[in-house]
């Protein structure tokens, strides 16, 4: 059965899926549903992009009962940034439910504001384990409605540390409820937890069918230590040189290290590329900044660690580089994940010192495949030759606090300030600031005009970012 109107779901959330163009259901879909509509718990084993979100969102929506003001259904994950993502999903298909109360609550945020909108408890809340943990434990969050459980992403909850986090949320919600526990990898680990919190789970492993994997091209090449950022600087060239026409010509750069994230961004910078660094020791505005201009275009170099990258949704990005090959295959996994989503291809590169060779052969040996080695002819080191981001990014300091819409600003940019359409990029509104991509070429003039004219009758600070 592939078609979401032959499960038992409310006629809300079959107006919402049919909003959102999700005619039949994907894979995983179709075989975790159904055991979690039925109360069962599941664990589901698949890709990242295999729609797992909306299977277990789905399902908590069902189960809860609006008029009962109380946590009914508790979402977890490893990453602030997975969390609002996830949110969204929850809160699409929550669209056609009146009165659904769903809270985001992630460390790195204040506390102060959290308190407050848990002066009403929220029928959802999605979230960090400390997080959550932390209000569980003051009282101002109340696990004894609790009838849903999710670990999403959960091998990575587990390796960032969370696992006496949860064990502890676990002892303060309600005794009984459905766990359900989503991850892209099985390892032991993953086993023993579901041994600990699962009851007679059903176990959902889908793999990518043969023709259906995105077309991703993985290719390793030896460089010595010193001249990875030639090498780096030369793949991304070429990368560039070859985008297509209106795609994202972003790449997302991998290292294992903070410091050598900011290291390799500011010889990125240097050389001429719009690169940004995200790593844990920021702080989450500026996390979050970096996050909208790589999604918008307005910086092409995204170089992160692991964790930092978790929750970054671009659906077309043509080229993940491993500069340090990455400690373990799983992290592997998710890092050659990230590119050859929604069907089109993507190119996954390492970048291998002679002393990482054992990492790699790690990684051979996991796949079970030969790893695909290229040499890398590098050119001479050239000058700084500039490769500007298509767009750019101004900030409104205004957001939904102010009820302001992405409509508003899209109507003020090509009302007033006369913009075409086409010039205007991504737009993302937060709860005391929205962000708006702007076609370079186009972007002093938006600023000018928006500045001098009004944003739903009002006037609003507006800057560029960066």
């Amino acid at each position: 059965m592939t078609s979401f109107d032959t499960h038992p779901l409310k006629p809300a959330l079959l107006a919402s899926l049919d909003t959102l163009g999700y005619a039949t259901m994907t894979p995983v879909q179709a075989q975790a549903l159904p055991p979690m509509l039925q109360g069962r718990d599941v664990i589901v084993q698949a890709q990242t992009g295999s729609g797992k979100t909306a299977a277990f969102g789905l399902a908590l929506l069902q189960a809860i009962e609006v008029e009962s003001i109380r946590l009914q259904a508790l979402v977890l994950c490893p990453t602030r940034e997975l969390a609002d993502q996830v949110s969204k999903v929850i809160r699409k298909l929550a669209a056609g439910i009146p009165n659904v109360k769903l809270l985001t609550l992630c460390g790195g945020m204040p506390l102060g504001p959290q308190l407050a909108s848990l002066a009403h408890d929220p029928h959802i809340v999605v979230g960090t384990p400390g997080r959550v943990q932390e209000h569980l434990k003051r009282g101002s969050l109340h696990g004894g409605g609790v009838k849903v459980l999710v670990l999403d992403e959960a091998d990575r909850m587990l390796d960032m540390g969370f696992a006496e986090a949860i064990d502890d949320i676990v002892k303060r919600i309600a005794r009984h409820h459905q766990t359900l526990l989503l991850s892209a990898t099985y390892p032991e680990e993953i086993r023993a937890v579901s041994g600990r919190l699962q009851r007679d789970p059903v176990t959902v492993t889908v793999a990518a069918e043969a023709d259906a994997r995105p077309a991703i091209e993985q290719r390793f090449h030896e460089v010595e230590p010193a001249r990875k950022p030639d090498a780096l600087a030369q793949l991304l060239a070429e990368a560039r040189r070859s985008a297509g026409t209106g795609s994202h010509e972003g790449a997302l750069v991998f290292c294992n290290m903070r410091r050598e994230v900011d290291a390799v961004a500011q010889e990125l910078d240097r050389r001429g590329f719009s690169a940004l660094a995200l790593h844990g020791d920021m702080e989450q505005r500026d996390r979050d900044e970096v996050l909208v201009r790589f999604a918008n275009r307005s910086c092409t170099v995204l170089v992160a660690t692991d964790v930092a990258a978790r929750g970054l949704d671009i659906a077309a990005l043509p080229l993940v580089v491993s500069y340090d090959i990455a400690h373990d295959p799983d992290t592997h996994t998710h890092r050659i994940g990230r590119t050859g989503r929604a069907g089109e291809p993507g190119l996954a590169v390492s970048l291998c010192t002679p002393r990482e060779r054992p990492k790699a052969e790690n990684i051979e040996q996991a796949s079970g495949t030969p790893l695909s080695w290229h040499p890398l002819k590098l050119a001479p080191p050239r000058g700084k030759t500039l490769q500007l981001a298509p767009m750019k990014t101004l900030v409104i300091d205004a957001g939904r606090q102010d009820k302001l819409r992405p409509g508003d600003i899209l109507g003020a940019l090509t009302g007033e300030a006369g913009l075409a359409a086409g010039d205007i990029g991504k737009i993302d509104v937060f709860a005391t600031r929205a962000y708006v991509a702007i076609s370079r070429a186009q972007a002093n003039k938006a600023l000018e005009r928006l500045r001098a004219g009004r944003i739903k009758g009002r006037n609003f600070r507006v800057r560029p970012l960066g």
